[in-house]
């Protein structure tokens, strides 16, 4: 492979490179959709098949220099999540989905980041960044499996603005560990190396409340279609250049950005347009992550691996409990609302290349490849878990489990279903 590749210039080698990473991930997902699996599965399952372990289709020096792709996927996804954050939601639902999110998503991350110092005596700053990355919640398998059975009532109600918040305190999370860590680097720290990072990310928030309201001024009604899409991506791909240039996450602003244009404009039609524009670079960012995936170093981490995957597990169950308990909701969403919180994909493994840049190298490298396992595992068992939440929270009738989809009765609102096809692409 390397002699055929020696013969071909570098434009040839990049092209066929990018055909290879999307044609394996779309083929990857023909297999885990047989077995209703999330696409997001199918393109780390390909990332690894055509990665340097195994079949090596890709050379490693295009998978290093398409880091940019990572920030480019995070402004999208950030920019989708950033949707649901309508002041009118907040109304209807009060104090408490607020409760729940803080609970079941940093009581997961709190307790990783014990367990894992304590346990297994990691250090301080692998720990702190794994647990902020525990707290994101990835919802498109349970997404699927809502619309396959055509859940509704007060359980997906909570559920979809709980997820909606969820990757919203994972980022605050994570900015706040990176600046932790950056503070405790090196012998000496100075208080503009404490100051500057925060400086940033709130300039950066700025940034993107700012692009939030320019974007709603110019979207006028005589905007063409097109006009709309190239001035939306110009924007974001704007702020993430930004954020790239002072090495921090462009999550928070992309997700400001969005927040503020959906809270000025209340247009959905935007989010359409850009869906569209999405699915060959979320596919490409997650092939790319498989690629990442060093399958070598499964027989060290297989311990330390398991119990992030357990322990996260059992924070977001218990965590959601305790939240529902406190927002006093019906006995149904309290006992079943942390399993359908397990999967994880998306935004934790953005989260992961964005973290390895901040360890030494080895460490980088376990807390990437704890992640992407870890996210493998949490889709294969994501849907069976929401199923069950589904069935016991009585969001769905046994009865129903019989019916085929096309003969059900049950039907989801048409907000609902809305909301349900945007989360499930974003994540």
């Amino acid at each position: 492979m390397k002699n055929i590749l020696s013969q071909l210039n570098d434009t040839t080698i990049v092209l066929l490179s990018l055909s290879v990473i999307l044609l394996a991930g779309f083929l990857l997902t023909r297999i885990t959709k047989l077995a209703k699996l999330p696409n997001v599965t199918g393109y780390i399952i390909a990332g690894v098949l055509i990665g340097p372990y195994v079949l090596n289709l890709v050379p490693s020096d295009i998978v290093k220099n398409m880091g940019f792709v990572s920030d480019i996927a995070l402004a999208f996804i950030a920019f989708g999540v950033g949707r649901f954050f309508k002041k009118e939601a907040f109304q209807e639902t009060g104090f408490g989905i607020i409760v729940i999110t803080l609970l079941e998503s940093l009581l997961a991350g709190i307790l990783v980041t014990i367990c894992m110092h304590y346990i297994f005596r990691l250090d301080w700053n692998f720990c702190l960044l794994l647990g902020a990355i525990a707290t994101a919640t990835a919802p498109a398998s349970t997404m699927v499996t809502i619309r396959q059975y055509h859940a509704r009532g007060n359980f997906v109600n909570t559920l979809l603005q709980v997820v909606a918040l969820d990757d919203a305190v994972c980022l605050v999370a994570f900015s706040i560990a990176t600046a932790v860590i950056n503070a405790n680097t090196g012998a000496s720290v100075s208080v503009s190396e404490i100051v500057l990072p925060l400086a940033y990310n709130i300039g950066a928030l700025a940034i993107g409340f700012v692009s939030g309201i320019g974007l709603s001024k110019l979207m006028t009604s005589k905007r063409s279609e097109d006009n709309r899409l190239i001035l939306t991506i110009s924007l974001l791909l704007g702020i993430a250049g930004l954020c790239a240039a002072v090495d921090i996450s462009p999550l928070l602003s992309c997700m400001l950005f969005s927040t503020t244009y959906i809270n000025m404009t209340k247009d959905k039609e935007l989010y359409k347009q850009v869906e569209k524009f999405t699915p060959p670079i979320l596919s490409i960012f997650f092939v790319l992550s498989g690629m990442s995936l060093d399958i070598n170093s499964f027989n060290t981490l297989g311990i330390i691996g398991a119990s992030y995957f357990i322990i996260r597990i059992a924070g977001k169950y218990l965590g959601a409990y305790l939240g529902c308990r406190m927002a006093k909701t019906p006995k149904a969403v309290r006992n079943y609302l942390g399993l359908a919180l397990i999967p994880q994909a998306g935004v934790a493994i953005g989260l992961a290349f964005l973290g390895k840049r901040v360890l030494p190298d080895a460490m980088g490298n376990m807390l990437l490849t704890i992640i992407l396992s870890s996210s493998v595992l949490y889709e294969l068992i994501g849907p069976a878990c929401a199923k069950i939440a589904l069935i016991y929270s009585g969001s769905i009738k046994k009865e129903k489990l019989t019916i085929s989809d096309d003969k059900a009765k049950l039907t989801v609102d048409e907000t609902q279903e809305e909301d349900l096809n945007v989360l499930q692409r974003s994540s």
